[in-house]
């Protein structure tokens, strides 16, 4: 069962609320879909379910998933403690043709402008069809996070302009980290090496750390 994109804000965070407390197999069954046993191999599984639930038109496509109303989906899932359990995807990263790339232009902060959050019980004791959808909340970076952002970017950028991308580790940046982004290593791309040289190294895409969006979460329930 597909669902027609959402006119507005408000009929989004409808279907938002209308979603929060079921389970991901009632919701899995409303919209026909069988329910993996594991999520192993099927990683993806749970962030496509929401979308189709709340009708996002994206898909793939390197753009907002609400492209018309300006809103990015990320679900995020948490442990039996409420904190978030994994780094969160934003965007795949630049590694040429990145002179004259700025900030203000980046997909990440495209991306990041405004997103709505849907947390969902993530532990691995729960069987997924079991799983709860919690209350989803709609998060615009405020001057601090923006910030913070912008720093970790501008200072990963500036890395692989200098043909060091092989040379960082998850462990940069203080919220905003760049990590592999492919199906297995065999998966390369060009980017930036030594001396302006071209290379051969795997994708790479930035991820938002888990101490930033477990902070997110805080400022919105308190």
């Amino acid at each position: 069962m597909t669902t027609p994109a959402p006119k507005d804000l408000d009929e989004l965070m409808q279907r938002v609320d209308d979603m929060a407390g079921l389970t991901l197999g009632q919701l899995a069954s409303h919209h026909g879909i069988p329910v993996p046993e594991n999520l192993r191999r099927d990683k993806g599984w749970t962030g496509q379910l929401i979308e189709t639930h709340l009708g996002a038109t994206a898909g793939s496509k390197p753009m907002q998933d609400f492209i018309h109303l300006g809103v990015e989906l990320k679900t995020i899932p948490l442990s039996l403690s409420g904190s978030p359990l994994e780094t969160t995807y934003v965007c795949v990263a630049p590694l040429i043709n990145i002179q004259g790339l700025c900030w203000q232009d980046s997909l990440v902060k495209h991306k990041l402008q405004r997103v709505l959050w849907v947390p969902i019980e993530g532990d691995r004791q729960i069987p997924v069809a079991q799983r709860r959808i919690g209350t989803g909340i709609l998060w615009e970076p405020n001057n601090d996070e923006e910030q913070l952002l912008k720093q970790d970017w501008e200072e990963i950028m500036e890395l692989i302009a200098l043909g060091k991308v092989e040379s960082v580790s998850a462990r940069h940046g203080d919220v905003l980290q760049l990590r592999p982004k492919a199906a297995n290593s065999k998966v390369v791309t060009e980017a930036i090496g030594k001396e302006g040289k071209t290379i051969m190294t795997n994708p790479r895409g930035f991820y938002l750390k888990t101490g930033f969006t477990a902070s997110i979460l805080a400022r919105a329930f308190g």
